[in-house]
């Protein structure tokens, strides 16, 4: 298994991250000793802000119903006395004029219902991630993108909108993707104004990070390069 805690310490030196990357991993049974998330929490994405915060823990489907477009993108079915909030959501955003239902299937997601959900600072995950969620600004989330072209995971999709919760199924796809998160996610995880975020497949985090290496040493070199070309010929 890759050494996950060299690779979180990396990334956060690297993309001077204010937050610990996010695991996300779609398990049949808990792992051994791992603990399950008591109370509630308003969405799903909730879950990533206490995984930024330092701890690991599973849900289950049952615990990302506060959340019906999550929920939606998870492929978690709602019980017959919770069917309608869905459309009721989905009425008011759609009458604020913030989506159009034609939008709707072109959303990714979650090809299988999962049975647990698991969530986790990065450097303490003990198996392999099925997503890896790092929040970062966005000149350190290019060194990333650049980083996973590299690698051969460069993102197959434009910049995700609304909701920020696709980025998961889109990235289980096998490619980073890059989301501009939505409002529902930015109260609801306290990400900066200044912040965006990528979601990475698990299974090429060790390759990226190796790559991104490579882009960084790159990025100095090519820096003081463009810094001589623009101060020997712009002349205005």
């Amino acid at each position: 298994m890759a050494n996950y805690s060299a690779i979180e310490k990396r990334l956060q030196e690297v993309l001077e991250l204010k937050h610990r990357p996010v695991t996300v991993t779609f398990l049949d049974a808990p792992a051994a000793g791992m603990a399950k998330l008591e109370g509630t929490q308003p969405s799903g994405c909730s879950f990533w802000r206490l995984a930024m915060g330092g701890r690991s823990f599973y849900t289950e489907p049952g615990d990302h119903l506060n959340c019906p477009v999550g929920a939606y993108t998870h492929n978690i079915a709602a019980p017959a006395e919770r069917a309608n909030e869905l459309t009721d959501i989905l009425g008011v955003m759609t009458g604020l004029g913030y989506v159009k239902m034609e939008e709707i299937p072109g959303i990714p997601v979650l090809k299988d219902a999962p049975k647990i959900i698991a969530y986790g600072p990065l450097g303490d995950a003990r198996t392999t991630p099925d997503v890896v969620l790092i929040a970062a600004a966005p000149a350190k989330l290019m060194l990333l993108e650049e980083a996973a072209i590299r690698a051969g995971v460069g993102s197959k999709l434009p910049l995700l909108a609304r909701p920020t919760c696709m980025a998961i199924p889109a990235a289980i796809g096998g490619a980073m993707v890059t989301s501009a998160g939505c409002i529902g996610n930015r109260v609801y995880t306290d990400l900066g104004g200044d912040e965006l975020y990528s979601a990475l497949p698990g299974s090429a985090l060790e390759s990226l990070a190796e790559a991104l290496e490579t882009v960084v040493s790159a990025n100095l070199a090519l820096a003081d390069y463009h810094k001589g070309r623009r101060a020997q010929l712009a002349t205005v």
